[in-house]
């Protein structure tokens, strides 16, 4: 009797808590997602996911149970993104997204959210599931290999710049004579300031850094290395989170180029240690979001655009591309490259547990085989 006894106890406990998280929402289990502490997540990747569930709540309702978003409820949110279309807010500002989505599909509009857009959409979500998943909530995730094809490999996604874009970047105004750097950067001009917007687009060019990697920088981050001036690519060692890497592969080390050097970069870098700052570049803005690089994205594609030299697929990214191309015409050998660039190596993670990688002297020769012929570079030295 005892023993019926406990057993009735222990149903009466627990019947109360599945039922509890049976009948959890998407939209509480979104919140518990997002909550959850063995998660860091950066500003910028908690506002997608927020902006997502906006999204995802026009077509399903937020307030559904979790253990009854269907496989059917996917396929509709997967059929309403691909209709939607792009900058469908200014397009069509009246309507809501399944309403714009409607109104696309009927005029056949071909200006729609790409596919990459689409599965980041379909990922988010499927990320929330599979933390239902995990929770016990649920028990298959109904977003399971649902995607759309993607015609555009992952390598034309973004080009490198052509020989004549580099040209025209590197000859505008900016770099030979305007007005200022702020408003009259595209003006000609007696000036030749020499703060973020000069150095930014060399960097990206001659080191192939991400533009969060350079915009970010401290002035601490410039090191002599063996006597080879180098760029020490590291998240904050204050752990305050200004400072942000895309993958484990990113910290490294990345010689100076002599083209640089030859510019007068390290001049720039001693007069801001003498100054005292921080930053590599304080006239660098960091956005709501966190990151450097969101206000110089945005202010490089109108340069582009007034030196003549935007194209299709083509954007800051194009320096990386320019370089990995550099360092397959200068011969410069695999794992080198790799690690100049913060690339992940196809070899297997056992092996790239092994020692530490090149010296920085291998990466310096490396360095100094990239070579690039669209202008005259040492004009730009003062």
């Amino acid at each position: 009797m005892r023993f019926d006894h406990d057993l009735r106890d222990v149903g009466e406990t627990i019947l109360p808590t599945v039922l509890a998280k049976t009948g959890r929402t998407l939209r509480e289990v979104f919140e518990l997602h997002q909550s959850d502490p063995s998660k860091v997540r950066t500003p910028k990747t908690v506002l997608a996911y927020e902006n997502t569930f906006e999204v995802i709540g026009a077509v399903i309702d937020l307030n559904t149970p979790i253990c009854d978003i269907s496989r059917d409820d996917c396929r509709r949110l997967l059929e309403t993104l691909r209709w939607v279309p792009s900058n469908s807010t200014k397009r069509y500002p009246k309507l809501n997204i399944v309403q714009a989505a409607e109104m696309a599909k009927r005029k056949k509009l071909t200006s729609t959210l790409n596919p990459a857009t689409i599965n980041a959409y379909l990922n988010r979500l499927s990320s929330v599931l599979n933390f239902a998943m995990n929770e016990g909530l649920i028990d298959r995730n109904p977003t399971r290999g649902l995607k759309v094809a993607d015609p555009v490999r992952a390598r034309d996604k973004r080009l490198p710049f052509s020989p004549q874009q580099l040209q025209r970047i590197f000859n505008a105004p900016l770099y030979r004579g305007c007005v200022n750097d702020e408003a009259g950067y595209a003006t000609p001009g007696p000036n030749r300031p020499r703060r973020g917007r000069f150095w930014v687009p060399l960097i990206g060019l001659f080191s192939g850094m991400r533009l969060n990697e350079i915009c970010q920088l401290d002035v601490a981050d410039i090191q002599e290395i063996e006597g080879i001036p180098c760029f020490h690519v590291r998240p904050d060692p204050s752990a305050k989170g200004s400072k942000r890497l895309k993958t484990e592969a990113s910290e490294r080390l990345v010689p100076v180029h002599p083209t640089l050097l030859d510019i007068g970069f390290m001049t720039y870098v001693e007069a801001q240690r003498a100054k005292g700052v921080a930053k590599l570049f304080p006239d660098l803005r960091r956005s709501t979001t966190g990151y450097y690089s969101d206000p110089f994205s945005k202010w490089f594609r109108r340069f582009l655009v007034a030196a003549g030299a935007d194209g299709p697929r083509t954007c800051f990214h194009s320096f990386r591309h320019c370089f990995r191309d550099a360092l397959r015409n200068g011969h410069v050998d695999l794992q080198v490259s790799l690690s100049l660039g913060g690339w992940t190596s196809t070899e297997s993670a056992a092996s790239e547990a092994y020692g530490v990688g090149p010296s920085v002297h291998a990466l310096a020769q490396g360095m100094s085989q990239v070579e690039y012929n669209a202008t005259e570079w040492s004009s730009l030295a003062i």
